[in-house]
């Protein structure tokens, strides 16, 4: 339903249903998945046909209790259905090429692909952009071209005679500096000297340092290590953002909408008295599914879904996703029996937003910090890795929630596996000793909460990664966040070199980190990271991505069709969206949230 699919494959079976939501039937037929038989959508929808008018009378009168305890002869039907069907698979007879008379080659003549002299340009655009054309014809075209211009040739000694090459040649040198020499006395003006451009002045930043001597590291001899680097004084307020939330607890994603200035009018029936409260309200209750009911038809449901389509790609949700979204709708829709104060296009936008909302909350939910405990209670790090393409804030959302863990009361090891990206642990770096200044070691105890396990650049990814899960163990590390390199989803070496580290490492969680600001790029991104995970896999099962980390939400304001996106083609939940720069964020995904700012007109 999700997918606008109607079938499902069981082992060594494939199922195929229909729906009839006006009588609330389902018909299946199953059959071997080897087979390949061509008359099986044909067959349901006859079958359906013949069951539901022979039987119309008795559901109508007797309802859903008459399905239950009826008795259905059928099976002589069923019999003389299926024989017709596979006749009629047989009855077809292979297509037949066409014979060279039948094509329109055949009736071309050579004088027509001939081009003769004086021909207008725009009949000579339509002869080359004739269908039929073959190689052939383009080579016909081009020798008779060449007898032209031979036939230009004596006109151009006429003129030779009346004038040399050396005499034209100087009058177009005299026209073209006569030309240049008026356009340059028109622009020139004479100019105050008063304007005299000014030296460029640096700009100060509000937030910045004014001290230039802080920022040159010119003759720094630190060499970038941890120790020798001085600690940045800095303003908490600004790293954490609000500071009367509650620490450690991770906010839904809000938004407010106008629901009552959005919903819309029900159109009632003009001759009806208006309803008031009370038993007429009851009385018109009992009534709405008794009085004018209609079934939904595709052709009531088309404009509706049409535009719901086009205010779906318009928020940013992919256009393939979009069309099967209304597909799956209008499938689900088609055949409901509609009450009489009920508009078409308020129950279609109803299903639509129950979809979403199902789409946004998949079966299986990440609870990190529960599977961090779990990971605690067997004595082993839990670890995290993070992948991604270029740009979309895989360091900075691995800090978010770095500082997330650590307000929980979890320790943190960052292994730096981005050995490709210039400053890429230099980043980190800086991230770790702001963590750490944040929650030193005397508020907890001596233990420091955060730290950097790096080894430079250049190296192999997957064996730092290793490497970093083996001294967390030791050291009693709680969780480990391994930042991965960004690549393009189809960059077939680096994809080989992700699905290596995830699958010598087998990390507990594998997050694909993705900015909402991307529309069908999301699809292609996230098919191509799963397909390559499996495809380099050396395991049987191979790993894919778990989750998803929604990026630079706070930029998109109600066009926030990538989360829809993302989750409807992986069927992973979105567990972390990031909403700013600051520490603090980070939250969690509020589906019915997602769902209005989606609809908002």
């Amino acid at each position: 339903e999700r997918g606008g699919n109607n079938s499902f494959t069981h082992e060594a079976l494939t199922l195929k249903y229909k729906l009839d939501n006006q009588f609330e039937l389902v018909f299946v037929v199953g059959f071997q998945k080897i087979l390949t038989l061509t008359y099986v959508d044909k067959l349901i929808d006859d079958v359906h046909k013949e069951f539901r008018d022979k039987y119309r009378n008795e559901f109508q009168q007797k309802g859903t209790l008459g399905l239950l305890n009826g008795t259905f002869d059928f099976k002589d039907d069923f019999m003389r259905l299926l024989r017709d069907a596979e006749e009629s698979s047989k009855v077809r007879a292979p297509t037949v090429m066409k014979t060279f008379e039948q094509s329109l080659k055949s009736q071309k003549t050579v004088k027509c692909m001939i081009e003769t002299r004086g021909e207008k340009p725009k009949e000579k655009v339509k002869n080359k952009k004739n269908k039929g054309s073959k190689k052939e014809g383009i080579e016909a075209v081009a020798t008779p071209g060449k007898a032209s211009a031979g036939d230009k040739q004596p006109s151009a000694a006429g003129e030779k005679e009346e004038l040399t090459k050396d005499e034209i040649l100087q009058k177009n040198r005299e026209e073209f500096f006569k030309r240049h020499m008026k356009a340059g006395e028109k622009s020139r003006s004479p100019k105050p000297e008063a304007q005299k451009e000014k030296g460029k002045k640096p700009r100060v930043w509000d937030l910045g340092n004014s001290n230039a001597k802080v920022l040159d590291y010119s003759n720094s001899a630190t060499n970038g290590s941890a120790e020798a680097c001085p600690v940045e004084e800095f303003d908490p307020d600004i790293a954490l953002g609000d500071r009367n939330r509650e620490p450690g607890r991770l906010y839904d994603l809000e938004y407010e909408s106008d629901d009552e200035a959005e919903e819309e009018k029900v159109i009632q029936n003009p001759s009806k008295p208006s309803t008031k409260k009370g038993g007429l309200g009851g009385m018109f209750g009992m009534l709405k599914g008794l009085v004018g009911s209609k079934s939904l038809t595709r052709e009531d449901m088309d404009p509706v879904l049409e535009k719901m389509k086009d205010h779906l790609i318009a928020k940013n949700v992919a256009a393939e996703i979009a069309v099967q979204l209304c597909e799956s709708v209008a499938k689900k829709l088609e055949g409901k029996v509609m009450g009489t104060f009920t508009t078409v296009t308020s129950t279609v936008k109803q299903a639509l937003q129950e979809a979403l909302v199902q789409i946004l909350q998949p079966q299986r939910r990440v609870d990190v910090l529960r599977d961090v405990m779990d990971a605690q209670r067997h004595r082993r790090p839990y670890v995290v890795t993070f992948c991604g393409v270029n740009g979309v804030g895989k360091s900075t959302n691995l800090a978010k929630i770095s500082f997330w863990l650590i307000e929980n009361g979890f320790s943190v090891l960052i292994a730096a596996c981005d050995t490709f990206r210039a400053g890429a642990v230099e980043q980190l770096r800086t991230h770790t000793r702001r963590l750490n200044a944040l929650h030193p070691p005397e508020s907890h105890g001596g233990r420091t909460m955060v730290q950097l396990y790096e080894k430079g650049y250049g190296k192999d990814a997957a064996g730092i990664a290793m490497e970093a899960i083996s001294y967390a163990r030791n050291q009693g590390f709680d969780v480990v966040l391994v930042d991965t390199a960004g690549r393009m989803q189809d960059n077939a070496p680096l994809m080989t070199a992700l699905a290596k580290l995830i699958a010598v490492n087998a990390p507990d969680l594998v997050l694909f980190v993705g900015e909402a600001l991307v529309g069908n790029e999301a699809v292609d991104q996230l098919v191509k990271f799963n397909k390559a995970l499996a495809d380099h896999s050396m395991a049987q099962t191979p790993r894919l991505i778990d989750g998803i980390v929604l990026t630079k939400f706070d930029t998109i304001d109600d066009k926030v069709g990538a989360a829809i996106s993302m989750t409807y083609i992986t069927s992973k939940p979105i567990v972390f969206v990031g909403t700013g720069q600051t520490y603090c964020d980070l939250r969690s995904l509020n589906a019915k949230a997602v769902v209005a700012a989606l609809m908002k007109a």
